[in-house]
């Protein structure tokens, strides 16, 4: 596996790779990686000749008061675990290397970002598609694989692609959990024991809010449900906790095919998302 921190260095190894007529692969991470990531890798791994891993936390998707400084950091650990997830190559390049310069010119996510996370993240996923579009250009992926737990951060991304021609495909891979239900994040070592103990009821709030409309297709009674269950087994506060259309984010209409159940609750200073995608019985 080589470790590659130059974007010149890294497109002269895809150029070449590319004339053999290889597949690429990219995972786009922050690094700090756990089983979500690796699965991602290995999905990569199964699809394609070369795997592209990305290890860089963005500064630009981070607001003035979010943890950029303190977010866990640990590259040579990642090495270990990416090498044994079949990864080729490791882009880790710091801030300087990607972003030497700006011209002013900014990315606007729009519509799909001013809802859910975006709504209390502003700016947040202007940075993601920031970042997202460098990668793409620098690595020039056949396919780039990215984790449901980030829903919305999905849907915003393969809007983007779909849009404005980005030459690749765009691939989901389901959510990672702990053997409780809580999904994996490298924010997870941020609870305490206490705080551990109490995540699962965000999982197990989705679940019942899915079964409550399953049932009846009332989004504020499935959303009460979950809410009070959430109130009831955790000392966390609510930051959203909504049921969607997928992957336009709209509200849900009788037309709706695919439904997003979405949380995002502080369980002590830390912030933890979570969603279930589904269809109703009977739809595609």
């Amino acid at each position: 596996m080589k470790v590659i921190t130059t974007i010149e260095q890294l497109k002269l190894i895809i150029k070449k790779e590319k004339s053999e007529g290889k597949t690429i692969g990219l995972v786009p991470t922050m690094g700090y990686l756990h089983e979500g990531h690796l699965t991602l890798a290995s999905n990569a791994r199964l699809e394609n000749d070369v795997v592209v891993m990305s290890i860089f936390v963005n500064p630009t998707q981070f607001g003035p008061n979010e943890d950029f400084e303190s977010y866990p950091r640990d590259l040579e650990r990642d090495k270990k675990l990416a090498e044994s997830a079949g990864v080729d190559i490791i882009f880790a390049p710091d801030i300087e290397e990607m972003y030497p310069t700006d011209g002013g010119i900014k990315i606007r996510a729009g519509r799909q970002a001013e809802i859910l996370c975006g709504a209390s993240r502003p700016g947040h996923f202007d940075g993601v598609l920031q970042v997202v579009s460098k990668l793409f250009h620098i690595v020039e992926p056949t396919r780039a694989y990215f984790g449901q737990k980030d829903a919305q951060q999905v849907a915003i991304i393969q809007t983007l692609v779909r849009d404005y021609n980005f030459p690749l495909e765009i691939r989901t891979v389901p959510i990672v959990r702990e053997e409780d239900g809580l999904a994996k994040s490298s924010r997870n070592v941020y609870l305490t024991e206490v705080e551990r103990k109490e995540a699962p009821a965000i999982y197990e709030a989705l679940l019942i809010a899915k079964e409550q409309f399953e049932a009846n297709q009332n989004s504020e009674v499935a959303i009460d449900s979950a809410t009070k269950h959430i109130e009831k087994y955790t000392s966390g506060k609510i930051d959203y906790l909504q049921i969607l259309a997928y992957p336009d984010l709209k509200p849900v209409t009788d037309k709706t095919k695919q439904y997003l159940i979405a949380a995002a609750v502080y369980i002590g200073k830390t912030r933890l998302i979570d969603n279930i995608i589904f269809s109703l019985k009977g739809e595609a």
